[in-house]
């Protein structure tokens, strides 16, 4: 359902643009793409079954949220699932946002909320609890690039939650990092309000305050640097450009603040941006992470949208742009690619496009090591005790001691596959901030992970189980990365363990990392489907050098590869072990004479 074309969009001329764009339009309009009046059912379905067919392109993490979303309908109402959705539900806030408010600027009349909004706020609305009505989500990610509508949609539904969600007392807060922004947003709602017939006789817009009287309803205004942030009972909380909070200071007010309501929403609808190590990086990550792993089920409360480009090399393809600009058919397209055209030859500039309208947080040159699919496809298993007596290499990471420490055991197989036996370790003090509890049970509940009373690990814990590991198996050697790690070495030497230092560079670890990726590529890499294995998997990123040689990276702060990262030490040992020659030793002499003969 996309247009044909003739030659590369980044290539062509101002007209042949123009040309090419009306074309598009057309078309789009003509199946519901792009549409132009109110839609009277609800399309929240219907857009995630283009996206997973493709007629309509999105970022993989959408792509993984729609099939999250047909997948929750195949067991919505179970024991294991008490959500259903509601399309009626769902519907109610567009209807609303459509036929009763007003756009504060422009010259249309109407709003008419595109396929992508249906599937926002249908989904946010929409599901609920089969036999109470609550809502399912009580948090939600909204991650698109800029002008795509974001402050009409916080605007439309402050007041719709304002006098139209029956909630007595309802506390509205649009939240900003800084008190001017807050109240641009405050503005645009109010705005809203006093161009919009219907909502003027009902609602009360003051200088700060927007007043729903028969209900006691309020919208108000706040920041991180507001003066008073007591005191608040939170509704609905709607922040704009979370990217440039540093800290967790007004988002956790927020949330300690809805304790009175029965089914408050939390949203955070933002672009990507520079502090990187700030909320909304760790909620792009959580987002990521629940997207990427939809069998574990994580965040089950918390909707994500995240609209980006997949990477920096489809900027120069304009007809992907709909993955991070999914309001594209009622930009100015054919400008915003001249803009670009010229634009993109200055770093700066390229590199505030990169960020704002295509949604990358940087632009280095990292690369994910292994696609999901093919960790997919590594799902062999065997019987471990088929393994005792055999012989292994084993390895260790120490990272952290208040945070994950992992060792692991690699098997050579003799069909030349290997076998990874994996254990980590976290303190309960790292438990208990985590926010996958649920997750680390299952890890635990698996005999993958021991939680270690205490703030920090205590490395008698890796010593011991290496020496248990010992009783079984035949540990011709233990690798290691020396950082951290002197005690713990020389504890393993005194034991009888022989070891040998790792040096944690792009010419030690390069080769090992590439043999691996295609042993993974070939189907070879068996570790029983370890759920916290195929985490550390997940989590790896490689960098290069300007020789092309590999290194691993975690793909941020708490995306851990710890466990990867032992069993990558052994592989330096294990991949040798697997070229070498096998036969059976008995060597002849054979002349040229007796060839020919």
């Amino acid at each position: 359902m996309t247009m044909t074309i003739s030659k590369p969009l980044i290539e062509m001329s101002y007209s042949e643009l123009e040309r090419w764009w009306a074309g598009y339009v057309e078309e789009q309009k003509s199946w519901g793409g792009i549409l132009v009046k109110p839609y009277p059912e609800l399309l929240t379905t219907w857009y995630a079954e283009r996206l997973i067919d493709g007629s309509i392109p999105a970022s993989k993490e959408n792509i993984s949220a729609a099939k999250r979303h047909m997948r929750d309908l195949d067991r919505q109402g179970s024991d294991d699932f008490p959500w259903v959705f509601d399309e009626e539900k769902g519907h109610r806030p567009i209807r609303f946002i459509e036929q009763k408010c007003k756009p504060s600027k422009g010259d249309f009349d109407q709003l008419v909320l595109q396929p992508w909004q249906h599937f926002v706020i249908g989904s946010l609305f929409g599901w609920v609890h089969k036999d109470t009505g609550i809502r399912r989500f009580r948090e939600a990610l909204d991650m698109v690039a800029r002008k795509n509508g974001k402050t009409t949609k916080i605007s439309g539904l402050s007041n719709y939650m304002l006098g139209f969600d029956e909630e007595n007392g309802a506390r509205i807060y649009v939240l900003a990092n800084a008190e001017q922004q807050a109240h641009e947003l405050f503005d645009e709602a109010k705005a809203m309000v006093e161009k919009s017939p219907f909502l003027s006789k009902r609602y009360k817009a003051q200088r700060n305050r927007i007043k729903f009287e028969k209900e006691f309803s309020e919208i108000q205004a706040r920041a991180s640097d507001s003066k008073r942030l007591d005191g608040l009972n939170t509704h609905l909380g709607i922040f704009d450009e979370i990217h440039e909070f540093k800290d967790f200071k007004l988002i956790n007010v927020i949330k300690k603040s809805r304790g009175a309501r029965k089914q408050p929403l939390i949203i955070y609808i933002t672009t990507a941006g520079y502090v990187l190590d700030g909320p909304l990086m760790q909620y792009f990550d959580n987002g990521k992470e629940c997207l990427e792993n939809l069998e574990d089920n994580l965040d089950e409360r918390t909707f994500y949208y995240i609209a980006k480009l997949d990477n920096p090399k489809e900027a120069d393809r304009p007809e992907l742009w709909i993955k991070a600009n999914p309001n594209i058919g009622l930009m100015d397209f054919v400008n915003l690619v001249t803009d670009w055209q010229k634009e993109r030859k200055s770093p700066q500039e390229r590199a505030d496009w990169m960020t704002k309208q295509f949604n990358l947080f940087s632009n280095v040159d990292e690369l994910s090591f292994v696609e999901n699919e093919t960790i997919n496809k590594n799902d062999k298993t065997i019987d471990i005790k088929e393994l005792e007596g055999k012989e292994c290499i084993g390895g260790y990471d120490l990272s952290e001691t208040e945070d994950f420490t992992a060792a692991a055991l690699e098997f050579p197989l003799e069909n030349g596959d290997v076998f990874i036996l994996s254990h980590s370790w976290i303190p309960q003090a790292r438990y208990d901030k985590d926010g996958n509890q649920r997750r680390l049970d299952e890890w635990k509940e698996a005999g993958d992970l021991t939680v270690i009373p205490g703030d920090y690990v205590k490395y008698e814990y890796v010593y011991d189980w290496f020496v248990e590991q010992s009783n079984k198996y035949h540990i011709k050697l233990i690798t290691y990365d020396r950082a951290k790690a002197l005690y713990l070495n020389k504890s393993l030497e005194n034991y009888g363990f022989q070891t040998e230092m790792v040096i944690q560079g792009f010419l030690t670890l390069g080769g090992s990392m590439q043999n691996f990726k295609e042993m993974m590529l070939d189907r070879k890499v068996i570790f029983n489907n370890s759920k916290i294995f195929r985490w550390y998997l997940s989590n790896v990123k490689l960098v290069k050098d300007r020789n092309s040689n590999w290194m691993p990276t975690k793909q941020s702060a708490n995306r851990k590869i710890d466990g990867f990262a032992a069993a990558l030490n052994a592989h330096t040992q294990v991949m040798n072990m697997l070229s070498k020659p096998t036969g059976e030793g008995n060597i002849k002499f054979i002349s040229v004479n007796d060839l020919l003969k």
